[in-house]
């Protein structure tokens, strides 16, 4: 599809598309400040918001924190049980660049290195915690 283009409704849902449609042109242009005055002002004075309030004025997330804190909190804490502190206090020894800072980044480090062993000078360019 070099030249092509492809067109898609936001999360796929109709009702969700005629909302955005129907809102002023205007409203949607960016300008300094203008993403959040929107997010906060624009969406509650419509006579009937789209989203309901509890996820309207919900705490925004990194996109990778979308799964939960249970499920980061059980991940960090399923790493500090497979990686020793003996193991970990050796990973500059095994990886001399890009060495792991934390437990979690230890494990997931170990976790590439076991399915790509054939492939060489990959795991230098893993920049852990900017996904």
């Amino acid at each position: 599809m070099a030249w092509g283009l492809e067109a898609r409704v936001p999360f796929l849902d109709k009702a969700f598309l005629e909302v955005a449609m129907n809102i002023d042109p205007k409203e949607k242009l960016f300008s300094k400040g203008s993403e959040q005055e929107f997010d906060k002002d624009g969406c509650p004075k419509m006579e009937k918001p789209y989203l309901p309030h509890s996820i309207l004025w919900r705490q925004k997330e990194q996109f990778s924190d979308g799964v939960g804190y249970s499920w980061i909190d059980g991940m960090k804490t399923h790493a500090a049980a497979e990686v020793s502190d003996e193991d970990f206090a050796h990973r500059a020894e095994r990886w001399p660049r890009d060495t792991p800072d934390t437990k979690e980044a230890y494990h997931i480090r170990e976790i590439f290195d076991d399915g790509y062993r054939e492939v060489t000078g990959v795991a230098p360019l893993i920049q852990v915690g900017e996904v």
